[in-house]
């Protein structure tokens, strides 16, 4: 089975353990707004399109970066390079430390929250710009970003946030194993690998062509230990499907395999052998 070409990301929900001071981090810094708040828990997002789901766990852990299977980043996507410029404006001002990496592809930055979940924000190239290898993968590589040609396009005007158009463009994880990351995200769920960089320990696949919606790496160890359910981290992921039809074929494709599905009212859940569960429901 492929998965079908218009499926999109969704939110994703974090632990956490101070829900102020994540509030303060991902409105005030990355320019998202407050669209529900309840108890322990917080839904922030683009305008009206969610994005996280923060929830509160006072006495949760705080792991070593790159210790355990899991969450390695979630992807913002901003709809253009000038709106970019805008956020890194923003964190520049308020002394945020910044990673980079100009993917060909896109350009993008890496920071982490109060709780140390890794986050990147980025906007993609025209699809027309990309470039390809002999055998398909899209190039992608690593080079410093011209950041400072995207602060004169944001220039001086006043910023509004994060727009509407926001998106959630990709997950990375930690996974056990490239092998057991293919056999669930490419044989089960049905994204197609995009680019291949297991000489990096990497994988990275994607539905309708577009350069990954999904990465996976070894970069925590082979076999990595998931993590547990005291630490800070990713809770689950969100797959939003086209169709409820749609959705129901990729279940019976899940019912077939080794994986155990859940379903509640509104969504259906399943859980790869690393311990990252994806949450799955139609738009």
């Amino acid at each position: 089975m492929t998965i079908h070409s218009e499926i999109t990301l969704g939110p994703v929900s974090l632990r956490i353990t101070n829900l102020d001071q994540s509030i303060s981090f991902y409105r005030d810094l990355l320019g998202l707004t407050v669209l529900e708040q309840t108890g322990n828990t917080a839904t922030l997002g683009a305008k009206m399109t969610p994005l996280v789901v923060l929830e509160e766990q006072k006495n949760s852990r705080r792991l070593a970066p790159n210790s355990v299977a899991g969450l390695y980043h979630f992807a913002i996507l901003l709809p253009s390079r000038k709106e970019l410029g805008f956020v890194i404006r923003n964190l520049i001002a308020n002394n945020v430390d910044l990673g980079q990496g100009d993917h060909l592809v896109s350009e993008a930055f890496y920071l982490s929250d109060p709780d140390g979940n890794g986050i990147e924000i980025y906007a993609d190239r025209p699809r027309e710009t990309w470039s390809y290898e002999a055998n398909g993968d899209v190039k992608m590589t690593t080079d410093p970003v011209d950041w400072q040609s995207m602060l004169v396009e944001a220039g001086e005007e006043d910023w509004y946030g994060m727009p509407a158009d926001t998106v959630m463009g990709h997950v990375h994880f930690h996974v056990k194993s490239l092998e057991a990351g293919r056999a669930f995200y490419v044989d089960t769920l049905g994204f197609e690998v995009a680019t291949d960089a297991s000489r990096m320990k990497a994988l990275f696949v994607a539905a309708g062509g577009y350069h990954h919606h999904i990465g996976m790496n070894l970069w925590a160890g082979a076999d990595a230990p998931k993590a547990p359910g005291d630490a800070v981290g990713l809770d689950y992921w969100t797959l939003v499907y086209p169709s409820a039809s749609v959705l129901e074929k990729a279940v019976a494709a899940i019912d077939a395999s080794l994986y155990q599905v859940e379903r509640t009212e509104d969504a259906v859940y399943v859980t790869d052998d690393a311990g990252i569960t994806a949450r799955l429901v139609t738009k």
